[in-house]
C-alpha cells in the first residue's frame, strides 16, 4: 500500500468509513479524485486532492459560503485539510450533462441554472465572500497566456517570439476594462453542465453545485457566458437568446450595451483560456481526451472576436495562426 493509499485508509477509518466499499467517480481536468463510499443504506463522496498540486481549503471555504446562502453545494461531512481529503455529502448522479445525455427537457434545466445565477447575483455584495480574490487583469491576463505558451508552440511547432507575444498582452489589456463594466459577483467560474446537478429539492436549491474551488469577485456575465457557451456541447442559439433576456428581464437596471461588450470580450477570454488549457492537459499532463471540444471552442471563440471591440485581437491572431492551422495538435 501507498503512502498515499495509507493516509486515506486511515482518514476513513477515522471518521467511521473504514469498511466502506469503494467505488470511482467521474474526475475532472485537475490532480483530484473522487470516490463514492457506500456503506448498509448510506453513502458520502471521497475528495482526494493530494498536495501541493491541490488545496482543499478554497473548497471548503466556498462551499460553507454557498451553503450559508441557502445553495446546493455538498456538505462538508469531515476533512483532513493537510492531507487534502474531504468526505462530502452525496450529491447522487444526476449532473445536468448525464440528464441531457439521457433526453431530459434542456429547456428546465437551463432554465433552473440561469435563475439559480439571478437569484445569487441579486444578493449584491452580500454574494461575496470576505476578502475573495479579484478577477483581476493579473489574473485574466495569466488565463489568456495559456492560448500563447501552450496551444500556438504546439500547432506551430516553435514558442511564440516574445515580440509577437507582448502584442497579444497589450490587445488583452485594451479588452480588460470592458469586462468589468457590470456590477461584480462571486464567479463560480467553471459553472456548465458538467458541474450541475439537479436534485429533488424546492425551487433553485434543486440546482446543485460541483467544482467552485477557483471561484473569484468578478463581473456578472462570466458565469452566465460559461454555462451558455459551452466547450462541450451545442446549445440552441434560440435557447441562449431567451436565457440572455430572461437574466437581464430580471436586472432592469443593467445596461444591455454594457452587460454585452463585457460578455463578448469574456466569451473570448475564456474560450483562448480553455483552448490552451485542453492543450496544456494533453502536453503536460497526457490527458488526451479533451482535444476533441477544440473544434467548438474555436468556432466560439471566432464567434466572439466578430465584436466591433476585438477587431484588433482578431487581425493579431488571422497574422499568427491563420484559420487553416487551428487545428487539434498532435
Amino acid at each position: 500500500m501507498s503512502e498515499r493509499a495509507q493516509r486515506i485508509a486511515e482518514f476513513l477509518a477515522r471518521h467511521g468509513w473504514g469498511q466502506a466499499r469503494r467505488g470511482p467517480l467521474a474526475g475532472d481536468a485537475s490532480f483530484r479524485r473522487y470516490e463514492r463510499l457506500s456503506d448498509g443504506g448510506r453513502s458520502v463522496v471521497l475528495m482526494d486532492a493530494p498536495p501541493p498540486q491541490e488545496d482543499v481549503r478554497p473548497f471548503m471555504r466556498i462551499a460553507g459560503h454557498l451553503l450559508d446562502m441557502g445553495y446546493s453545494a455538498p456538505k462538508i461531512l469531515a476533512a483532513d485539510e493537510t492531507a487534502g481529503l474531504l468526505l462530502l455529502e452525496d450529491l447522487g448522479d444526476a449532473t445536468f450533462s448525464r440528464l441531457l445525455a439521457h433526453g431530459e427537457d434542456e429547456e428546465d434545466l437551463y432554465w433552473l441554472a440561469v435563475d439559480m445565477l439571478i437569484d445569487l447575483h441579486g444578493q449584491g455584495d452580500a454574494a461575496i465572500p470576505s476578502g475573495l480574490a479579484p478577477y483581476d487583469d493579473e489574473r485574466l491576463m495569466a488565463e489568456v497566456l495559456l492560448l500563447a505558451d501552450w496551444y500556438l508552440p504546439a500547432v506551430l511547432g516553435q514558442p511564440l517570439p516574445e515580440a509577437r507575444r507582448q502584442q497579444y498582452m497589450a490587445l488583452w489589456r485594451d479588452l480588460f476594462p470592458t469586462a468589468h463594466e457590470v456590477p461584480e459577483t462571486l464567479v463560480l467560474r467553471d459553472f456548465h453542465v458538467d458541474n450541475l446537478m439537479r436534485l429533488d429539492r424546492p425551487g433553485i436549491a434543486a440546482c446543485g453545485l460541483l467544482d467552485f474551488q477557483d471561484a473569484v469577485a468578478g463581473p456578472i456575465t462570466y458565469d452566465l457566458m460559461s454555462l451558455l457557451e459551452d466547450a462541450r456541447r451545442d446549445i440552441d442559439p434560440a435557447l441562449i437568446a431567451g436565457l440572455k433576456r430572461r437574466y437581464l428581464d430580471a436586472f432592469p437596471d443593467l445596461n444591455p450595451a454594457r452587460f454585452e461588450a463585457s460578455w463578448t470580450v469574456l466569451a473570448a477570454q475564456r474560450h483562448a483560456k480553455v483552448i490552451g488549457i485542453f492543450t496544456r492537459l494533453y502536453k503536460r499532463d497526457g490527458k488526451p481526451g479533451y482535444l476533441v471540444h477544440l473544434p467548438r471552442v474555436w468556432r466560439l471563440f471566432e464567434a466572439a472576436l466578430q465584436g466591433a471591440q476585438m477587431a484588433p485581437l482578431r487581425q493579431w491572431l488571422d497574422e499568427v495562426i491563420p484559420a487553416d492551422q487551428r487545428i487539434i495538435p498532435a
